[in-house]
C-alpha cells in the first residue's frame, strides 16, 4: 500500500517555481506565517509552516490545519506597479489556476479572495491574507489539501481530498501556485487588461444577489454587478443605485 502524501512532510527540494520566488522555506512550526515574512520582509522570499499557532484569516478569524494536510505558505511581493489592491484577488486566481491544473478540480473565486468549489456545494477550499507592508504585499494562503471531511473545522469547508481528489503532491501544488502567482503580478497591466478580465470571468460572486456586512456593522443588499478599477466589488441595491464595496464579509445570498 502506497503511503498517503498527508504523512509526508513538506520537502522545499522539491518545489520549484523558478524565478523571481526565493528558496523556498519550510518549518514545522510557527505562530503565523504572515508574521515570519514580516521579521524578514525580503522581496520574494516564501515561507511555508506545516503547523501554525497563531494563524488567521480575514476579519480576525482564526485558521488552523491537521499538520501535513494542508497549504499555509505566505510571500512577500514587490509592490505592483498598477497598485496593491488587486492582489488579493489575483492571488485567488493563481490558487484556481493551480488547483485545476494539478488537481484537476473546478473553482471558483468569492469576492475578495476565498476559492470555493461548486461541485461540493460551494464550499471554501482557500482562503487568503493580505497585508501591507513598506517593502510590499505579504500574501498569506491557507489551502486544505488532503483533510478528511470529518477532519474540517466547518460544514461550509472542504479539501482536495473532501472534494473528490485524493494525494494531490503538496510540493508540485505549491511549485504551480508560485508559478502562477508570479506570471498574474507580472501580467496584470491595469484597467482594461486581460488579468482582471479573467478574473471577472471567475468570480463566481458577480451576478449573484449578496448580502455584504462591512465593518462597523453596515449591511448593504443587492446583485453583485462587477469589480471596479481599485478591486471593490460594485454592487446594484434594490433601490437601483451603485455601490463599491471595499471591506466586508459577503454572503451570497442561495435562492429559494
Amino acid at each position: 500500500m502506497s503511503q498517503n502524501p498527508r504523512n509526508l512532510p513538506l520537502d522545499a527540494a522539491f518545489v520549484t517555481p523558478g524565478e523571481p520566488w526565493q528558496e523556498v522555506e519550510v518549518l514545522d512550526r510557527v505562530d503565523s506565517t504572515n508574521d515570519e515574512v514580516r521579521r524578514a520582509p525580503t522581496p520574494w522570499r516564501v515561507v511555508v509552516a506545516e503547523h501554525q499557532d497563531a494563524g488567521r484569516g480575514r476579519l480576525g478569524r482564526t485558521w488552523t490545519t491537521t499538520p501535513g494536510t494542508a497549504l499555509a505558505v505566505s510571500v512577500l511581493v514587490p509592490p505592483p506597479a498598477s497598485g496593491p489592491s488587486w492582489v488579493p484577488l489575483l492571488t485567488g486566481l493563481a490558487v484556481r489556476h493551480a488547483v485545476e491544473e494539478v488537481a484537476g478540480l473546478a473553482t471558483s473565486l468569492k469576492w475578495p479572495n476565498d476559492v470555493l468549489v461548486p461541485a461540493d456545494g460551494d464550499r471554501k477550499l482557500a482562503g487568503i491574507l493580505c497585508e501591507w507592508s513598506p517593502e510590499g504585499v505579504v500574501v498569506g494562503t491557507g489551502l486544505n489539501v488532503d483533510t478528511a471531511r470529518e477532519d474540517l473545522p466547518l460544514d461550509t469547508a472542504t479539501s482536495l481530498r473532501a472534494a473528490g481528489a485524493p494525494d494531490v503532491d503538496r510540493a508540485t501544488l505549491l511549485t504551480a501556485y508560485l508559478r502562477h502567482l508570479a506570471r498574474l503580478l507580472r501580467d496584470d497591466t491595469g484597467p482594461g487588461g486581460e488579468v482582471r478580465a479573467e478574473y471577472v470571468r471567475a468570480c463566481g460572486t458577480i451576478g449573484r444577489e449578496v448580502e455584504v456586512h462591512e465593518p462597523g456593522g453596515r449591511v448593504r443588499s443587492g446583485t453583485a454587478t462587477g469589480v471596479d478599477d481599485d478591486g471593490r466589488l460594485t454592487v446594484r441595491t434594490a433601490a437601483g443605485s451603485t455601490v463599491a464595496v471595499s471591506a466586508g464579509d459577503v454572503v451570497h445570498v442561495r435562492s429559494r
